[in-house]
């Protein structure tokens, strides 16, 4: 019989985190919901078929994250995926983003990742298996269209934080991979783009439509397969033909 797997999703409210929840689960993987509010992450597990387990802290917080991980491995014994989803959204331009903005952007975005990594890679290494997924973006590799300058860089860095793991950890049974999404239909885009804004964008992108956000969660579940294992150090590009490498 196959070993159960378990996941960590972090932003599991959100409508990614949601839809990468639903899809994993739909492959029988034992989830970790992780988010700021617990009420929408207890409805969310309501309708999953697998056991799951919701812990509520502030990602941006190292001490918090390492509890987490903590009461996790008390319950399920393993955390064998790592989704490190959780993260906001900025579209303030270089002379208009302020110190406190890039903090508060790069300590939910970039320092969540590398602190929750770090407190997973231990037990993957001595389990020989592990699934690192990070969610980076287009902005990262166009500089941002309507995103602004400190989400573009913290998603630049997730890329590179991607790397740095990848190849430090890729004889261990362990890999570490991003997916940069563009225009994913969420409320990122509903709302904080204006109508306008939305039309050009969508005129913008050569499938001339937004990313759903099962196709998201469908590149997800593929990397935490057993079928990704010689995959690693790799950048999904999901965004529609905005550009090709």
């Amino acid at each position: 019989m196959d070993q159960i797997r378990t996941a960590l999703i972090t932003g599991a409210a959100g409508t990614m985190g949601s839809a990468a929840a639903r899809g994993l689960a739909s492959d029988g993987i034992r989830l970790v919901l992780a988010d700021l509010k617990r009420e929408p992450l207890e409805e969310l597990a309501q309708e999953l078929p697998v056991e799951t387990f919701i812990t509520v802290f502030d990602v941006s917080d190292e001490d918090a994250c390492r509890e987490a991980v903590r009461e996790v491995r008390d319950h399920f014994g393993t955390i064998d995926i790592l989704v490190n989803n959780a993260g906001v959204l900025s579209n303030n331009k270089l002379m208009s983003t302020t110190s406190d903005e890039w903090r508060r952007v790069m300590a939910t975005n970039l320092d969540s990742a590398f602190f929750l990594t770090q407190a997973c890679v231990p037990a993957m290494k001595a389990n020989g298996w592990g699934r690192i997924i990070n969610v980076s973006s287009f902005a990262a590799k166009c500089g941002g269209i309507t995103a602004g300058t400190t989400y573009s860089v913290s998603k630049g860095a997730m890329i590179a934080l991607t790397f740095s793991v990848a190849a430090e950890t890729a004889d261990s049974g362990i890999t570490v991979n991003a997916i940069a999404p563009a225009y994913v239909r969420t409320p990122m885009v509903s709302e904080q783009l204006t109508a306008e804004q939305r039309q050009a964008v969508v005129q913008k992108i050569p499938v001339k439509r937004y990313c759903e956000p099962e196709e998201f969660a469908h590149v997800v579940r593929f990397l935490a397969s057993p079928n990704a294992g010689f995959i690693t150090g790799e950048v999904v590009d999901l965004n529609g033909g905005l550009q090709f490498d």
